[in-house]
């Protein structure tokens, strides 16, 4: 497969899985409504599952401009390559926004909670401190990179399987570190569906968040490259 295509198809998977859970969970008179954190962090972990098995053939199922750019940082992919998947990655959260939308429109006009419904496409800190909020996505996406770095190293003998331990991971982080800002750990995941609310027509909308809306990208790539080059180190 083209791996622009495999790119745009895999995040799309991953957005419609993982947004779809806290859907489900979130959005008023679904039959999931108000089942909680742990539901959703195991939704996210099988959005990242499926996700990466369908794409690792087609591109090395990165997935997230986190992961490119520290693949790049460790020598293990082309830099001439990065916006490539980058917009790949893009195109594709936000194609999966809004099949999220669709399949849940009838319960985005039954939310009143604006809050909520943003939950639905981005990430938001439980306590709005935005020091302490990039350390929690640096130190969420660094423990990611390090983990997927290793799960993917030459000496793994799991092939296609490798979508099993990075899924495992994701739940890890989440089910640990996803308290405090939602584990963005992806800036696509984040920006993409953020721009897709920003142009929705939702009755109860609310804001965007943009002034949010740089840590969820900030943090993450510096705790990329750390977790990059501390595996460098390491090996």
């Amino acid at each position: 497969m083209n791996p622009f295509l495999s790119e745009c198809i895999g995040t799309a998977i991953l957005i419609i899985l993982g947004n779809g859970v806290v859907a489900n969970v979130v959005l008023s008179k679904t039959k999931a409504q108000n089942s909680g954190w742990i539901v959703i962090v195991f939704g996210w972990a099988m959005a990242v599952f499926i996700a990466v098995y369908v794409s690792a053939a087609g591109s090395g199922a990165h997935l997230n401009p986190a992961v490119s750019i520290a693949l790049a940082v460790a020598g293990k992919f082309e830099w001439v390559k990065i916006p490539l998947y980058i917009g790949a990655q893009m195109l594709g959260a936000m194609i999966g926004q809004i099949m999220v939308w669709l399949s849940y429109r009838d319960h985005y006009d039954a939310t009143t909670d604006s809050g909520l419904i943003q939950a639905t496409f981005c990430t938001s800190p439980a306590i709005n401190n935005p020091m302490n909020n990039i350390i929690s996505e640096f130190i969420g996406t660094f423990i990611f990179i390090l983990g997927v770095l290793y799960i993917a190293a030459p000496t793994s003998s799991l092939g296609s399987l490798d979508a099993l331990p990075v899924a495992l991971l994701v739940l890890a982080i989440g089910l640990s570190l996803g308290g405090t800002t939602g584990y963005a750990i992806n800036p696509a995941r984040d920006l993409g569906p953020r721009i897709v609310h920003a142009f929705l027509p939702l009755a109860h909308k609310g804001e965007s968040g943009w002034q949010y809306s740089w840590i969820p990208v900030f943090g993450p790539i510096t705790g990329a490259v750390a977790g990059a080059i501390i595996y460098n180190t390491l090996n």
